[in-house]
């Protein structure tokens, strides 16, 4: 077993509008830019610290890019630049006026941090403020000051300041011509804290050390600390913590993560997260908008989607584009998006994306030159290959449902008879790991990775299908209708899509080593959900031990070919460890429960003609 990387990795994604690109960057920026600092006072005297970058040749106007962050603006001096400027290269030579912002309450601006501000429909007073009045206040006053701009505003940021690039659409102001939220927070329910009501542990529990610099109204430079694991095995690790309640403990954060404790406080859908939801609030927007995500996003994948339906449907009247590739959180912002572990995507990919529809949007809406961009480009993995569409998801696209049978058979066609349930003794002693466990680093590939450590377990049900005789293409979101029982009175439902390959298929140039992709079993989409939650995210249920439930919840959203001869498979399991936390089996509050309080159980799965368990599927037709 590996190092506990998956935050290593996730912290180097969100902050990547800070990096340097590759190439001779740093010399352009201090070459051909002026770095002004300025404290940006807003309507109710708090004052934002903003770096701004102005182009030296003062010929011509230029229009600004903006990134508004809760993860530094750094370096801090004006005689200090960053390595790069903008969304990519492309921006830093085409020239802009680029400005980040420390957002309320982080870093050097003033103010209290508030997870997620949440956002106000009205605002009567000066000291009715969020991130949409921040916003407004800040382009104001850019407009107004910073000399040689041509009165047009871009937005853009990945992660957390995807949120504040969503929130900037809530400022309306006129001067705020084109934005791009990419993989944006939007609802932390369902996004980065938890999916379904279980708790995404390990992200979480490595997150907010770092990201806690300050809970207070005085500007810092400082940064927050990192955990000092003292072992490599992630598993492990956690393994020992025992149950959430002891992240609390000495040892590990001591009581003092503000930010942690309120997620632990709130394990279910109350007004704390609601208030947060900011997509009820993405009406009346007249702004350009690009929403950008990957297909595995192990973070905002749920944000990146509903953002841009949510605004679609709201807002009928604005250019809305949609774009989605075979990357992993911020992935498609730099490198190469030709590989993610062992699948290959055929070739770049994000090359493409940042030149041939970001680059090309924001030049249309703030440059006015020519541009014909789809409003919907998505990769479709499995043929590797660009698709547009004029929405998403695509209107051909039909409802089918995939059924759970007896025999580990997966098809198309409903059962005909009954049969005895499958069943499995879910023991959260020994969770199944999210990833091989003879590789448990915590990366982001285990959204492709192989399964078939999975299939061999015990506590795990796998389901295939017949080798296909034809392509099928699933293109839209994966509902699972499960018919459940357990001995428990709570219990973790995880779902698994995979592409099993044919024997016959070869390795390639990514393939790890000692891995074979004869009979790979590739994720495609999984998803968790616990099942107390199964009538309401709000109001949890208790299962009655062995009494038939219904599950049903959302996978997300695919564009995905299953290839002829392949097969689907779709797996079943009640621990994925230490990618969510263990649920004790017994109905209580997880946040709260002992390490005594954890219990076997055995999961049953019904598939009968009386109980059917399928996924609902978006197939499109002819393909």
């Amino acid at each position: 077993m590996k190092k506990l990387t998956f935050l290593a990795l996730g912290l180097c994604l969100l902050t990547l509008n800070a990096l340097a690109q590759p190439g001779g960057d740093a010399a352009y920026v201090k070459d051909n830019y002026i770095k002004y600092e300025y404290q940006v006072p807003m309507r109710d005297g708090i004052k934002l610290f903003t770096s701004v970058y102005v182009p030296k040749d003062t010929s011509k106007k230029y229009p600004i890019m903006m990134d508004r962050t809760p993860y530094s603006v750094a370096p801090y001096g004006a005689d200090k630049y960053k390595g790069s400027l903008g969304p990519s290269s492309l921006f830093l030579h085409d020239k802009y006026i680029f400005v980040y912002q420390d957002v309320r309450g982080r870093w050097m601006s003033e103010g209290i941090f508030r997870e997620m501000t949440p956002e106000l429909e009205q605002h009567k007073t000066n000291k009715d403020v969020d991130e949409g009045t921040d916003t407004y206040d800040t382009i104001d006053w850019l407009i107004k000051n910073i000399p040689n701009n041509t009165g047009k505003v871009g937005a853009w940021g990945i992660s957390y300041p995807g949120f504040f690039t969503t929130t900037c659409l809530l400022s309306r102001h006129p001067a705020l011509v084109a934005a791009s939220p990419q993989a944006p927070m939007s609802d932390l329910y369902r996004d980065d804290a938890f999916h379904n009501g279980a708790f995404m542990l390990a992200a979480n529990f490595s997150f907010y050390p770092f990201f806690t610099n300050r809970q207070d109204n005085k500007p810092t430079q400082a940064r927050g600390s990192e955990l000092k694991y003292g072992t490599e095995d992630g598993y492990e690790y956690y393994m020992k913590m025992g149950s959430v309640k002891n992240s609390n403990k000495p040892q590990y954060y001591n009581d003092t993560i503000k930010l942690w404790n309120e997620m632990l406080d709130h394990p279910n859908y109350d007004q704390h997260w609601k208030d947060r939801k900011v997509l009820p609030h993405l009406h009346d927007i007249k702004t350009a908008t690009l929403v950008t995500g990957g297909w595995y996003d192990a973070e905002d994948l749920y944000g990146a989607i509903n953002t841009y339906k949510t605004l679609v449907k709201n807002n009928p009247a604005t250019p809305i584009y949609f774009a989605m590739g075979p990357w992993v959180h911020g992935g498609w912002a730099r490198g190469a998006g030709d590989h993610l572990g062992d699948v290959d995507f055929g070739g770049p990919t994000g090359p493409f994306y940042r030149e041939k529809i970001e680059f090309a949007f924001f030049s249309h809406y703030l440059k006015g030159t020519d541009t014909d961009i789809p409003k919907v480009s998505t990769f479709e993995t499995g043929l590797n290959q660009w698709k547009t569409y004029k929405t998403w998801p695509p209107k051909e696209a039909e409802d089918k449902n995939l059924y759970l049978l007896p025999g580990g058979k997966l098809s198309f066609n409903a059962p005909k008879a009954s049969s005895g349930p499958d069943e499995f003794v879910s023991d959260p002693t020994k969770p199944v790991p999210f990833i091989s466990e003879t590789d448990l680093d915590m990366k982001r590939e285990y959204m492709t990775a192989d399964q078939r450590f999975a299939e061999s377990r015990p506590d795990v049900l796998s389901y295939q299908t017949d080798v296909l005789d034809k392509d099928i293409t699933l293109a839209g979101n994966i509902w699972a209708n499960l018919k459940v029982s357990t001995t428990g009175t709570d219990a973790d439902w995880v779902v698994k899509v995979i592409d099993v390959y044919p024997d016959s298929a070869k390795n390639n140039k990514f393939t790890g080593q000692g891995v074979y992709m004869s009979h790979y079993e590739q994720m495609v989409r999984s998803e968790a959900m616990r099942g107390k939650f199964r009538k309401s995210f709000e109001f949890p249920v208790a299962f009655t031990p062995g009494q038939v439930s219904p599950v049903n919840f959302e996978l997300q959203d695919v564009l995905h070919t299953f290839k002829k001869g392949h097969r689907i498979m779709v797996q079943v399991q009640s621990t994925w460890f230490p990618l969510i936390d263990r649920n004790p089996q017994r109905f209580e509050d997880i946040m709260k429960a002992r390490d005594s309080d954890f219990q076997k159980a055995t999961n049953k799965v019904y598939s009968t003609k009386e109980n059917p368990s399928y996924l609902k599927v978006r197939v499109i037709p002819g393909e």
